[in-house]
């Protein structure tokens, strides 16, 4: 199908967030009030943190403020990919911390494990299936690269199935495919914006206060507690925990350490039962083919495929603006390879289109940190794979403002920062010729230009 004709009905919203089920905003803060901890930000970092904060001590008093709704940014518009890593993959987590890998492995396994207990513990349904992902090669260089993955998990006993050819296909049936890896514990397909609303009801009955369409435009330490202004109203608390993502933060120095970048996806129309065939894809598995500029997809519990990824996008400057959430440039690209991965679907059409803003940083998963005297504690960066790895990084917030050490705050990725990105108009250029560079190396092989080398050896190590 032309894949122009294809998009002409789709419309530009979210998918997940196109649904009878979304609930009611929660009133917005109109008074002052005080708090034991006052939490900045409903999407998946945010409600993790005061539902686990609650869990620790019921008794505490714990206010939840959202700019919006809930769930409204990168939360309700991801892929539903629920990933067992902490660390953006083995890879990017093995070249940075090489003496932590083994506990990381391990803790990212639990917390996928307690995501799940949650969700049965509080009857949220989300769809959760612990499918596993496929690691997919449509470029001969592409099995090699995913060769050397395979030997880098062997030590770690993690549970990894090599697939040939034959055996990819007859998992998902795309002539694209040369082989691939079944990843098949550490990863759960999930609707994003559905565990959001159940993650927001069970903060409700476990006693937190939420407010919604409560931006918070100003914070002011006075030496003992942190006051927190929204237009309405403001909070007083004795302990505060940011989980802004990549939106104008409250602390000045976290600018320097994260970037807006641009991410889009399309959803199909429901296959039919003859199209569902045409695939296979009996086991549900998300997928990600492996070149540097990567398709990330899964199928919908109504059978429907999200299809997204491969054109991260920065916009000179930095800036963050509505009107990027809609990139038609983008839109075809993402139809057309979907034709080519899958063209047995040739007459599927699509009925969704969106992009919006991830955050990221230059080490490509979350950094931590606390201010105002460890009154204050944040979590940020985490580069799109946040929908299981912001559990943990709610518990580190809490872990910090605990103030007592846990096996969580020894590691070495939690008390290191990554570096600083250069300020703009420099910031840009780099970003650009970065981006440039990732296109040229998916085009020869996976070769890595002198930039991206450069880059590789100062520990940046970009690859998507």
């Amino acid at each position: 199908m032309d894949p122009l004709k294809a998009l002409a009905d789709a419309e530009r919203k979210p998918y997940w967030l196109d649904s009878p089920a979304r609930p009611e905003p929660r009133p917005r803060l109109t008074d002052h009030t005080t708090a034991d901890l006052a939490v900045v930000g409903g999407g998946f970092s945010g409600l993790w943190t005061a539902l686990m904060a609650k869990e620790r001590d019921p008794s505490l008093d714990v206010v939840l403020l959202e700019g919006r709704r809930i769930g409204w940014a990168a939360t309700g518009r991801n892929g539903g990919f629920c990933l067992s890593t902490l660390t953006h993959g083995l890879a990017n987590g093995l070249e940075r911390w090489p003496d932590d890998i083994g506990r990381l492995e391990r803790m990212g396994v639990e917390n996928l494990d307690e995501i799940e207990a949650t969700l049965e513990r509080y009857g949220v349904d989300c769809s959760f299936e612990r499918t596993g992902e496929l690691l997919v090669a449509t470029e001969p260089w592409q099995l090699d690269a995913l060769a050397e993955h395979l030997e880098l998990i062997s030590d770690l006993g993690l549970d990894y199935v090599p697939l040939d050819q034959e055996q990819v296909r007859a998992e998902v049936n795309s002539p694209t495919y040369l082989g691939g890896l079944w990843e098949r514990r550490g990863c759960a397909m999930l609707d994003p914006a559905r565990l959001a609303w159940g993650l927001r009801e069970a903060c409700l009955r476990a006693g937190v206060r939420v407010h919604e369409r409560s931006p918070v435009r100003s914070l002011r330490d006075d030496g003992v507690r942190i006051e927190l202004r929204t237009p309405y109203g403001g909070v007083s608390a004795a302990k505060v925990a940011l989980g802004t993502g990549v939106f104008p933060p409250l602390l000045r120095r976290l600018r320097h350490f994260v970037v807006p970048v641009y991410d889009y996806a399309l959803m199909t129309e429901p296959l039919t039962d003859g199209q569902l065939a045409e695939v296979g894809w009996r086991n549900r598995q998300g997928v990600g083919d492996s070149g540097n500029r990567f398709h990330y997809y899964r199928l919908t519990d109504d059978n429907r495929i999200l299809w997204g990824g491969y054109d991260a996008v920065y916009y000179n400057g930095g800036l963050v603006k509505p009107e990027y959430d809609q990139r038609d440039e983008t839109f075809l690209t993402l139809a057309r390879h979907f034709y080519d991965t899958f063209p047995q679907l040739d007459e599927v059409r699509f009925t969704h289109r969106w992009g919006g803003v991830i955050d990221t940083c230059s080490r490509f998963s979350a950094f931590y940190g606390q201010a105002h005297g460890g009154r204050l504690a944040y979590g940020v960066g985490y580069t799109g794979m946040g929908v299981g790895a912001t559990r943990f990084g709610a518990n580190v917030m809490l872990d910090l403002l605990s103030g007592e050490p846990t096996e969580r705050t020894e590691l070495r990725m939690v008390k290191e920062k990554p570096i600083p990105f250069p300020p703009e108009p420099v910031r840009s250029g780099v970003i650009q010729v970065t981006r440039w560079s990732i296109a040229q190396a998916d085009q020869h092989q996976g070769k890595r230009n002198l930039w991206l080398r450069t880059l590789d050896r100062m520990g940046l190590g970009f690859d998507s």
